[in-house]
């Protein structure tokens, strides 16, 4: 079996320390995704978009609370921003976005910006690990590497395998998980999630938490990630009881 032209690795040990460091996080928080042992934490928002003719045009969150009347901050969630859970999926807000931030999903411009910045802050951007989550209708015998919330299947390569597709055309999916040989740091997009996060060193955040392109807040392994997280903006109208 293979993701993006890789064999899935038989040996999942490489990522044995990520079990470890996630083992006994509160399951809805930052810390079950990424260790808390990193000096510095992120969190990255994945645009919307607008289609205009052929392109698509990132919109960010910031841009659909200011015209939702609600407030941008870094625990602000999609069905607070927006007003509905509906905008997860179905409906959109026409004309200033037509497709809801991915889920589960990185998407390749994002992680085109990611990439330069954590190359600079690793010593093996030659030799880094990528999870894929397991699920889906793929039978295979490869044993995954098991984490507290999720399984996945591991595959190695530069840390620009970053940036390549891990589906089956025509459908997208980057990696869910992705670290360098050195540990240096760790970027985790969960399925359930349409943001991303990234933990590394204060010097690795920081330049992440400036890199042109990217909308990034500062977080803490304590946050919460669940869709009834952002306690400044009012809950979705058609939010679940």
């Amino acid at each position: 079996m293979q993701f993006a032209g890789r064999a899935v690795a038989l040996d999942t040990s490489a990522g044995l320390w990520l079990a470890e460091a996630t083992r006994g996080a509160r399951p809805d928080t930052v810390a079950a995704h990424v260790p808390a042992r990193f000096e510095a934490v992120a969190r990255i928002f994945h645009p919307a978009v607008r289609y205009v003719g052929d392109d698509d045009v990132e919109v960010p969150w910031a841009a659909v609370a200011a015209a939702n009347a609600t407030t941008p901050h870094p625990l602000m969630q999609w069905g607070s921003v927006t007003g509905a859970m509906d905008y997860f999926e179905n409906d959109d807000q026409a004309p200033l976005w037509h497709g809801a931030p991915a889920r589960g999903h990185l998407p390749v411009p994002v992680a085109e910006r990611m990439v330069p910045v954590l190359s600079r802050h690793t010593t093996t951007p030659d030799v880094c690990w990528f999870g894929v989550a397991v699920g889906g209708t793929i039978i295979t015998d490869h044993t995954p590497l098991a984490l507290p919330t999720r399984e996945y299947w591991l595959v190695n390569g530069p840390i620009e395998l970053a940036t390549a597709n891990f589906a089956a055309e025509p459908f997208e999916q980057s990696a869910n998980l992705w670290w360098p040989a050195d540990r240096a740091w760790c970027v985790v997009t969960d399925v359930d999630l349409v943001s991303t996060y990234v933990g590394g060193s204060a010097a690795c955040i920081g330049e992440l938490l400036t890199t042109a392109g990217l909308e990034i807040a500062p977080a803490d392994p304590r946050d919460r990630t669940a869709w009834d997280a952002d306690e400044v903006n009012p809950v979705p109208a058609d939010a679940p009881e």
